[in-house]
């Protein structure tokens, strides 16, 4: 079987139906550490998780979205949604990306859910009655970018990175240009393309989006999107936080910290733009990519 990925330097990301084989308001001391950074960058190389981060009576609370989204990710959202009031909630995304097929099922679960969507990384904090955070300086790569667009409304705080690249046949984007592709492959990558396409505008994305993502080869770095190509592509709908994450109370303490962004996350030096290459890769994850008459597990 043929398989259709993303990748970056922190490891596969599936881009395809499978793999083979989310401020923010006000300003506030910071949460987190070195180490809590360390922790959530491997979080980020594993399957999806989800959490509800909640923070009243002060503000209402939102999801935590971290990892890859592979085939399990839709079961294991709607596992999660199972029994609570979602509707209207703020999903806060601290992704690389992962399977194409998957991440339309999840962004048409958020989009029927009337989710709002943000990027940054929720920091619980450690102290007794420390209310949690989102830090800004955070990464949605890949088709974490199109999970950012399902929000029925989408802001990205100035720190935060957006970053958008092809998709391609996983199993060769080690050296794409070397490789040899057949007629199959490439009625993958088309079809995928399409499905993408079709998504993109039935969640209000311009045409724009798509272009600047294929546009970018495996073999180079990632094009992270800058303030304007944001808004180019509507990708963000408003510029107030307050929109994804309104304080209940607007005399209490802010909820939430929006770094700003010359302030490294947890501590750490901030990465480079260009730091994320398509081309290195390290374990695959996920499941097995189906041919185009067979429906997805």
């Amino acid at each position: 079987m043929r398989v259709l990925k993303s990748l970056n330097l922190r490891g596969w990301l599936l881009m395809g139906t499978a793999a083979c084989g989310v401020v923010l308001a006000g300003a506030i001391a910071t949460f987190g550490s070195p180490a809590s950074a360390g922790a959530s960058l491997e979080e980020r190389k594993l399957p999806m998780k989800f959490g509800w981060i909640a923070c009243e009576p002060n503000c209402r609370g939102w999801v935590s979205a971290v990892g890859i989204i592979t085939a399990d990710t839709p079961k294991d959202f709607d596992d999660f949604a199972r029994g609570r009031q979602l509707g209207g909630a703020t999903v806060v995304l601290d992704s690389s990306g992962g399977s194409v097929n998957d991440a339309i099922t999840l962004g048409r679960r958020f989009r029927n859910l009337g989710l709002l969507t943000t990027v940054g990384v929720t920091q619980n904090g450690g102290g007794k009655g420390a209310r949690p955070a989102v830090a800004s300086e955070a990464y949605c790569e890949s088709m974490c970018v199109f999970l950012l667009l399902a929000g029925k409304k989408r802001y990205v705080p100035e720190a935060a990175h957006v970053r958008v690249h092809q998709i391609w046949m996983g199993d060769r984007a080690d050296d794409a240009k070397a490789a040899s592709y057949n007629a199959q492959d490439l009625m993958i990558v088309e079809r995928d393309i399409g499905r993408l396409a079709k998504y993109t505008f039935d969640m209000g994305g311009a045409g724009d989006l798509l272009s600047l993502a294929l546009s970018v080869p495996p073999w180079e770095d990632l094009h992270e999107l800058d303030a304007s190509e944001l808004k180019l592509t509507n990708l963000v709908t408003t510029d107030l936080v307050s929109d994804v994450l309104p304080r209940v109370d607007v005399t209490a303490p802010a909820m939430a910290e929006l770094a700003p962004k010359t302030q490294a996350r947890f501590g750490e030096e901030p990465e480079p733009a260009k730091s994320t290459k398509t081309a290195e890769a390290l374990v695959p994850t996920g499941g097995v990519a189906t041919p185009a008459t067979t429906p997805q597990k």
